[in-house]
């Protein structure tokens, strides 16, 4: 049972950042704008403009499908790494408030249990 765990929580992740990624390009899932004029709007209306989210869409599919399957689940959070971290500093200081969003949460808590769970592994980068 120890070792399904981090198996289930792979998948979930996986599937969170696959399903997110790909309504990026499908919009099959309605997003709330952010309010005009305000500093989430002006940097997604960057992101967007500058082609910048199209990037981090992709790497989420690809980091979201790597982590999903458990031989190349470190790979994906290295991929997911800099979005998780980008995601959580956008609710942080841009969306104050945001931070306490259930997909927030969730990401943040998966990939916690993750690095946690993989952590000998990503200790040999560090040698």
């Amino acid at each position: 049972m120890q070792n399904k765990i981090p198996t289930i929580a792979g998948g979930l992740l996986g599937l969170l950042f696959l399903i997110f990624g790909l309504n990026f390009f499908f919009n099959f899932i309605p997003m709330p704008s952010p309010p005009e004029d305000s500093h989430a709007a002006a940097f997604m209306g960057a992101m967007y403009a500058t082609g910048f989210l199209t990037l981090v869409k992709v790497l989420e599919i690809v980091g979201g499908i790597l982590v999903a399957i458990p031989k190349t689940r470190n790979i994906g959070l290295l991929v997911l790494g800099p979005v998780i971290i980008n995601i959580l500093a956008f609710n942080i200081f841009i969306a104050p408030g945001g931070l306490f969003q259930p997909p927030v949460i969730l990401v943040t808590v998966l990939s916690a249990f993750l690095l946690w769970s993989g952590r000998q592994s990503f200790a040999k980068l560090l040698n």
